[in-house]
């Protein structure tokens, strides 16, 4: 089952394995892994149910949906987004994707396609660079190396939200801003 916490303008639906090691958001940042559930991703069956489960989470989310996910979440999210209806994909205001090297040694490849919406990969500052699917997944890289909130109740997820909200004006004034210079106008 996959769960939302449903705060401010998002509903905040949560991606990850939970018989791995706790998702990277709740390492980097101290968010609540509460509200995320097992993706059972083991077979191409499993991903198909896990596939629907998101298509209902996000047709009866009450708001546009933020996704957060860790490790092999984020393939499963790429190829979620890539293969479902229109409807149901343009229903989601963004990804903070937390990818680790789990991705390419699962036998779980991402797509190595553009996301049709906007996308923020996030990683520690000690970290590799990103995978070459992460790349094309044309989604902002952001390094963090900030020590853990031990933040309780919700503060974390309004964090998070923020996080994404102003990164999205950064990325939407940065578009503008080439479009001005490339075509003249301002």
């Amino acid at each position: 089952m996959i769960a939302t916490v449903a705060q401010d303008r998002f509903s905040i639906v949560t991606i990850f394995d939970s018989e791995g090691p706790p998702p990277a958001w709740q390492r980097m940042f101290g968010w609540p892994s509460s509200g995320a559930a097992h993706l059972p991703i083991r077979s191409a069956e499993d991903r198909t149910i896990w596939a629907a489960k998101l298509d209902r989470v996000v047709r009866d989310a009450d708001r546009a949906v933020l996704l957060v996910a860790d490790g092999i979440g984020c393939a499963a999210s790429a190829w979620w987004a890539r293969l479902s209806p229109t409807d149901y994909v343009d229903r989601i205001a963004g990804a903070l994707l937390f990818p680790s090297g789990e991705v390419a040694d699962s036998g779980f490849a991402a797509p190595r396609t553009r996301l049709p919406f906007p996308s923020l990969v996030v990683r520690p500052g000690d970290a590799a660079a990103p995978a070459a699917e992460t790349a094309e997944w044309g989604s902002r890289i952001v390094t963090r190396r900030r020590q853990p909130s031990h933040a309780s109740g919700t503060a974390p997820w309004h964090n998070a939200q923020r996080l994404f909200q102003r990164l999205t004006r950064q990325i939407v004034e940065q578009d503008i801003a080439r479009a001005q210079a490339r075509f003249g106008g301002g």
